[in-house]
């Protein structure tokens, strides 16, 4: 039998216990995911790198506050580094991480009980601009996510990016010292970066999970640098992504803009002596600490003082969670809650919506748009359909800590997530991970990866605006009892697949790379 086998055969008798233990589907547990971890991956050290970091300090009066970071994929990709421990490296960007790290930048995390260590990188406003604005956000973005803002290709950005990506490969590179690592790169920011840490240590096991869609190969190929982006991250033995499609557009762009070997039943690339695998794995969430987390009563205190703050008793409440982002789908959102007022109007009055709002690379010309777009979204609203009881639509503006945010989600009978493109967007697997209770609706945007899993959540595209304002109608007015077995059924699929099902599938995918690469079997 052989590893993976015997890796499955202990995840299905952890499988067991768990039913065993608790009521509701079998599921893969933290402790599961260490077991694997002892038997796979005993004498490697694991390095996780992104752009953003999963804790950040920043200066509260007098003290330093620690926030953590509400994004979907640091708060996934936290659970995972407190079971297995090891590097998380990232661009330190709060306003007093410098103050709290150590003579090598690294601080010890979580605050309360640390099981990993934290090393920041430190990057300038120039870096900045040019690397994450620039490339990153300002050609990647745009290219991938295909709703109609146009990329824009700059040399300089270019450079940038190759010279970041540069030294996130040099701090791994420290972090790993002559030790074995299996380093695993995450999203559209650090494409070149398997490349670089392959030169110095070509023994190292690099896999790169890219979070956004792949574009077809079309659209793909306009980019200037193509191939150098494409030579960054063959570089890695895996590259992930949410859905099939995607991974078959990345192998599709491969093959038209390279020189290589494209093995689409393997799922493999062949190019100078290296093999990549590209693996569909769809993330998911911590659905069993999140559940806790909405069931403690430092959540439900805090949601009985949000109701009261922002006046919502006796009416139902809707939520909608994203950075001010044009591929959000948010002034779509908000013109369908116009023609739901308007088409329903039993509704106004009875039915208020909180959007939070994540200010996001407001450099860019684009996303200060989307911001002054919400701003005059919920003033419209506001003025059209006042309610007695306070604003129909309260817009909150900022990054929340993501234990502030888990009372809004068991407060919410509607949840709204109404991408316009989105990879996966781990909001909507959040929203079903706080309510236990199975009150509540999801609208979900069929452009998105949770909808291939969700397929029970009220599915609808946000360009329609008759059909999202009935959506909203639908979910709002729905007979108790269906609502219940359609949010237990949503949960349920949560709960079967969670971020620990995700990192042993791909973890186990990068080991089993050196049995299945030629040469190495």
């Amino acid at each position: 039998m052989s590893f993976a086998d015997r890796a499955r055969s202990a995840l299905a008798r952890a499988a067991v216990r768990t039913q065993q233990r608790n009521e509701g589907p079998p599921r893969t547990t933290r402790a599961d995911l260490v077991e694997w971890a002892r038997a796979h991956l005993p004498d490697r050290k694991l390095v996780v790198v992104s752009n953003r970091e999963p804790y950040s300090h920043h200066h509260d009066g007098e003290r330093i506050r620690t926030v953590r970071n509400a994004g979907g994929l640091t708060v996934a990709l936290d659970a995972v580094m407190q079971a297995l421990g090891g590097v998380w490296v990232a661009h330190g960007n709060g306003d007093a991480d410098r103050q709290v790290v150590d003579a090598f930048d690294r601080v010890p995390c979580p605050p309360e009980h640390p099981r990993y260590s934290l090393r920041r990188i430190w990057l300038t406003r120039e870096e900045h601009a040019g690397y994450y604005a620039g490339f990153a956000n300002g050609a990647l973005w745009p290219l991938c996510h295909i709703v109609y803002v146009r990329p824009r290709f700059r040399l300089e950005d270019w450079k940038s990016y190759q010279e970041v990506n540069r030294r996130f490969a040099r701090v791994v590179l420290e972090e790993v010292g002559d030790e074995p690592a299996l380093v695993f790169l995450q999203d559209y920011h650090l494409a070149l970066a398997a490349k670089y840490i392959k030169e110095k240590r070509p023994d190292l096991q690099v896999a790169m999970f890219w979070h956004i869609p792949w574009p077809n190969p079309e659209v793909f190929r306009v980019l200037p640098w193509k191939h150098e982006l494409l030579e960054g991250m063959l570089a890695n033995d895996v590259i992930g992504f949410h859905i099939q499609r995607h991974s078959t557009n990345f192998l599709d762009s491969v093959a038209e803009s390279m020189e290589a070997r494209v093995d689409f039943e393997r799922m493999a690339v062949d190019r100078d002596r290296q093999r990549t695998w590209v693996h569909a794995a769809a993330i998911s969430v911590d659905a069993d600490e999140i559940a806790a987390m909405s069931e403690a009563p430092e959540a439900r205190r805090a949601e009985i003082e949000i109701r009261s703050e922002l006046q919502l008793q006796d009416c139902k409440v809707g939520l909608g969670v994203d950075r001010l982002d044009y591929t959000k789908g948010i002034p779509e959102r908000f013109e369908a809650l116009d023609r739901l007022f308007e088409k329903y109007p039993e509704w106004q009055g009875r039915f208020a919506f909180i959007q939070v709002g994540v200010p996001s690379r407001i450099e860019l010309k684009e996303y200060r748009n989307v911001q002054l777009a919400t701003r005059r979204w919920a003033e419209r609203l506001n003025n059209r359909y006042p309610r007695p009881m306070g604003p129909t639509v309260h817009l909150i503006e900022g990054n929340l800590d993501f234990r502030e945010l888990v009372p809004y989600y068991r407060l919410a009978d509607l949840c709204a997530v109404t991408s316009l493109h989105d990879g996966m967007n781990l909001v909507a697997k959040e929203y079903l991970s706080a309510s236990p209770d199975r009150e509540g609706s999801l609208v979900l945007s069929p452009f998105t990866g949770a909808a291939r899993e969700l397929e029970r959540a009220s599915i609808v595209s946000p360009y329609d605006c008759e059909g999202l304002a009935d959506a909203f109608h639908h979910a709002l007015s729905e007979d108790p009892d269906s609502r219940k077995e359609r949010m237990g059924a949503l949960r349920e699929t949560v709960l079967r697949r969670n971020i620990f099902d995700w990192t042993i599938e791909l973890l186990d995918t990068i080991v089993r790379t050196r049995l299945r690469t030629p040469g190495m079997e």
